[in-house]
């Protein structure tokens, strides 16, 4: 996988520097199609890969409702680092390459910041409480640089995913957090909210994922060696409606109550997909 990495990000870094240094917008959009290309086989290698060292099982359902020419928005559950490979694996060449939502101080790591930026994904800056009472005029800063970057997604066919419960699931987590769910940690709306209302008139729909793995969640030294041996990921695809394009997430208390019970129905709907999904392995097993 290493020697796979190597040779598709030698000529990706390459073709980002010159997109870095190209100032026609025209060019650049070209480059980008190229990049995405190369990430695409970069992905299918570590897929070919994984097939010839494990006999995962993979139960996908409702792949044929997506298309590779249109614009999606993804929201998963997150439990493991392998969530990543297991989600690049199944939507690869199916939907337009998975952009990440990425913290911005990691455009500054060396070369991958520059890979993340040529392929570009974007970039996030959350700011903390305690800073924000420090600085209030940077309340919502966060969320309009969401805003800004996902207009960059307007040229070209994207597939924006967002892990919305802002860190990966455990249940020492669950508990400390109060999380009314028992499979999944609650979810955050902000990031979401912010990528409907700046591209939501683009987006084909909502693409709902649920992931889970029946025998526990994987790390990713279990994955390289072999261990992941059943893998479900159960594909949704919902609306995209007018009230979450037309709202404004920052400063319409209305419309931030609205939007967080809609998506606390969703990520109930979720939580009892999970334990169906579970039990119906288990079954087949």
């Amino acid at each position: 996988m290493t020697l796979n990495t190597v040779v598709w990000i030698i000529p990706l870094l390459l073709l980002a520097v010159v997109k870095l240094l190209l100032p026609l917008a025209g060019p650049r959009r070209i480059l980008t199609r190229w990049l995405m290309y190369l990430a695409e086989n970069w992905v299918a290698g570590n897929a070919l890969l994984l097939r010839l060292v494990s006999n995962t099982r993979w139960d996908v359902n409702g792949l044929e409702l997506l298309r590779r020419d249109d614009w999606y928005l993804l929201i998963v559950n997150h439990q493991s680092w392998v969530d990543i490979v297991a989600l690049q694996t199944v939507f690869n060449r199916r939907v337009p390459l998975l952009k990440f939502f990425i913290k911005k101080q990691l455009v500054w790591f060396p070369l991958l910041g520059l890979g993340f930026w040529a392929l570009d994904m974007p970039f996030m800056q959350r700011h903390s409480k305690s800073y924000l009472a420090k600085h209030p005029e940077k309340k919502g800063s966060d969320l309009e640089a969401t805003r800004r970057a996902c207009q960059k997604f307007r040229h070209t066919p994207t597939s924006v995913i967002n892990f919305i419960e802002g860190t990966r699931f455990s249940e020492e987590k669950r508990e400390r957090r109060g999380s009314p769910y028992r499979n999944l940690l609650a979810p955050r709306a902000g990031g979401m909210a912010l990528a409907l209302s700046s591209m939501g008139d683009m987006f084909s729909g909502i693409v709902d994922v649920t992931v889970v793995y029946p025998s526990g969640a994987p790390d990713f030294w279990g994955m390289v060696c072999g261990e992941l041996d059943h893998v479900v990921v159960d594909i949704q695809l919902r609306d995209v409606d007018d009230w979450m394009i037309d709202g404004d997430y920052v400063n319409d208390r209305e419309y931030r109550r609205n939007f967080h019970q809609w998506l606390g129905g969703v990520w109930s709907d979720k939580d009892e997909r999970i334990d169906n999904l579970r039990a119906n392995a288990c079954a087949d097993n």
